[in-house]
């Protein structure tokens, strides 16, 4: 073996000092990632265990607005009242999802906590080993009673696979997550912000029924929250979908 010269060990032992404070920074800021959403979980009610702290940091880094797909679908008709949207009667395509049931004693339990599995799959935790990209919205599919009147506990969160990934989706290492065939489906889509939850999702769903010239036309027991933005933001950008009958 050649002896190493001073330069060339002052220069491995300074990156590697490099990559420990990299190292370092890394670990604190998946600490400081972690911790922000235990709070926000502590506030629903759900505990975030510790083993989500990678997932989270990977999202985080990968979420940038322009690398997330979002859902295609053919834009039907936009019914608008005094320059203020209604609602859009859209139609989304056959396609495959993630999906996974959830019946937690609160909503907002239900979709942290059924959010909180689709990211460990996304990130890494499947198949193929591979982070998988976030596709928006993220969504929950949910029951009421036949009079519209109370939910039903029973929800099915479910992330959209990339356009890459249609053909052959990754297998989950989880097996409460399954991957579904959804037909293709007109809805009719109205935007609410804020927190989702019974109260909100309720009026939101009287509000759309009001809205709509025919609503018999849709299922009137199971409808679809899409949340553009994760559960553990402030401000939310959500929205409601009637599905029609098919």
């Amino acid at each position: 073996l050649e002896d190493e010269s001073p330069d060339s060990a002052y220069h491995s032992h300074g990156s590697s000092l490099e990559e420990e404070a990299a190292e370092r920074t890394d670990d604190e800021e998946q600490e400081r990632l972690l911790s922000y959403w235990q709070s926000v979980g502590r506030g629903h009610q759900v505990d975030v265990p510790r083993d989500m702290a990678e997932p989270i940091q990977q999202l985080t880094r990968n979420n940038n607005p322009q690398e997330r797909q979002s859902i295609p679908f053919t834009l039907i008709q936009r019914k608008e009242k005094l320059g203020d949207l209604l609602y859009e009667k859209r139609q989304y395509g056959k396609a495959k999802w993630a999906c996974i049931k959830m019946a937690e004693k609160q909503y907002e339990q239900s979709i942290c906590l059924g959010f909180m599995k689709l990211m460990r799959y996304i990130c890494e935790q499947n198949s193929s080993g591979l982070y998988l990209g976030l596709t928006v919205p993220i969504v929950t599919i949910v029951h009421t009673d036949a009079a519209q009147s109370a939910m039903t506990p029973a929800v099915t969160v479910a992330y959209y696979l990339p356009e890459v990934l249609q053909d052959e989706p990754p297998h989950p290492l989880d097996s409460d997550i399954v991957i579904e065939e959804w037909p293709s489906t007109i809805v009719y889509s109205r935007s609410f912000r804020g927190i989702t939850n019974e109260d909100s999702i309720m009026r939101e769903i009287s509000v759309l029924a009001a809205i709509l010239e025919s609503p018999e036309l849709c299922l009137q027991d199971t409808f679809i929250i899409a949340g553009y933005t994760n559960p553990a933001a402030a401000t939310r950008h959500n929205e409601i979908w009637f599905l029609q009958r098919p």
